[in-house]
């Protein structure tokens, strides 16, 4: 039975807006290493807004697909991500940056995962475990890529 995650978090950039959305939608093979994930990464552009992600993350033994459509929203300087093929399959994300002065911007991410579990349903303990888990996994991996865009963007990189 399929089981929606829904989990929000924000993260502080100190770059301008549209510096933060063009370095967040420049995707690159190398993605997954600024996260410091073991992965490998095929970019197909559909057209000039819309990418086909697909990733392929190799843990121990194990080898996951995950396969993505990102449409980017420039006017709005934000973008989703949805799931078409994987294990979170259907899930969606949308990142949204908003403008906070001249040089700062923080990303609103807004997480829509499903769960699969065919064995049981998951009761509402841990619906918030996982909802924690997936909130700390995703904002720590967006604290390793906000201060590599930030290193870029001094000069430092």
């Amino acid at each position: 039975m399929p089981h929606p995650i829904h989990y929000h978090f924000s993260q502080s950039f100190n770059v301008s807006a549209l510096e933060a959305y063009k370095w967040c939608t420049d995707y690159d093979p190398n993605d997954h290493a600024l996260m410091h994930v073991n992965a490998k990464r095929e970019i197909m552009h559909v057209s000039k807004d819309t990418i086909i992600l697909t990733d392929t993350y190799y843990n121990k033994n194990k080898k996951i697909i995950k396969k993505k459509l990102v449409c980017l929203y420039p006017d709005r300087l934000s973008w989703t991500s949805t799931h078409l093929m994987g294990p979170i399959k259907y899930s969606q994300f949308l990142y949204e940056i908003v403008p906070e002065g001249r040089d700062s911007c923080r990303l609103e991410f807004t997480g829509l995962q499903i769960e699969y579990n065919d064995e049981k349903k998951f009761s509402k303990k841990e619906i918030e475990m996982l909802t924690e888990k997936l909130k700390n996994e995703d904002s720590a991996a967006w604290k390793l890529l906000a201060a590599e865009m930030e290193k870029e963007y001094s000069g430092k990189g």
